[in-house]
């Protein structure tokens, strides 16, 4: 449920929390905070608890110890019922993009638009244009997503992550699957999108040379801990 008690300025607030996979403990003590604009990174190597911990952000794993607050809602109260109100606060991004291979790219941002409760055909029309014009992809809108490139399905991922203006982006290995001139393209359209927006941003990356790029406060997952810090 939405708390209006915090900081509305606060995006992601974690006290004491402790983090499972169903019985097993991933992370402990994680105290978290990310305010409105901010653009943050999440680091540690493969099985350190970076995808669990994005993950309980956007409600897939439940908040088991500990006080979370995300967008507004309080993590100790989201269930299957609600998630889909918290998450249309937030705009998930992926590393394998998950668009749907049978509809075109506009198909892709009307079906999830009238998924997160839109209706008014006009006005959907209207936001999957904006999205797209954002992103640079307007001129993709009937393609099908298998005829384009991986930096081009991103976009698109980007694009569909904006629908609902969100608080909060969460992107897990965003670049993962691109090579280094594309990922490059895509961190600074994430860059510039939370600039000029105020939304905050936390990336989970493997790429350090992305950071050094695109300088942002980092946040390490390392034995069973999550450190706050500016540099590694």
């Amino acid at each position: 449920m939405k708390n209006h008690g915090i900081d509305p300025n606060r995006i992601i607030d974690l006290n004491n929390v402790s983090i499972f996979q169903k019985d097993t403990l991933i992370l402990t003590n994680v105290n978290l905070k990310i305010s409105k604009g901010e653009f943050v990174y999440l680091v540690g190597r493969t099985g350190t608890g970076k995808s669990s911990l994005l993950k309980t952000l956007y409600g897939d794993l439940p908040l088991q110890q500990g006080i979370g607050h995300v967008v507004g809602y309080d993590l100790r109260d989201v269930t299957w019922k609600n998630v889909p109100y918290l998450r249309r606060k937030m705009g998930i991004i992926f590393q394998d993009f998950q668009l749907l291979m049978d509809r075109t790219v506009g198909d892709n941002l009307v079906f999830a638009l009238q998924a997160t409760g839109w209706k008014n055909k006009g006005e959907i029309q209207q936001k999957v244009r904006l999205v797209l014009e954002n992103v640079g992809m307007i001129h993709k809108l009937d393609t099908m997503p298998y005829e384009l490139s991986g930096g081009e399905q991103q976009r698109i991922a980007i694009a569909r992550s904006l629908l609902n203006d969100p608080a909060l982006i969460l992107a897990d290995e965003p670049t993962g699957n691109l090579d280094p001139e594309t990922s490059q393209e895509i961190i600074n359209l994430l860059y510039q999108i939370c600039m000029q927006t105020e939304t905050a941003a936390f990336i989970g990356t493997h790429d350090y040379n992305i950071i050094r790029q695109f300088p942002g406060r980092i946040v390490k997952c390392l034995d069973g801990k999550v450190l706050v810090s500016s540099e590694i």
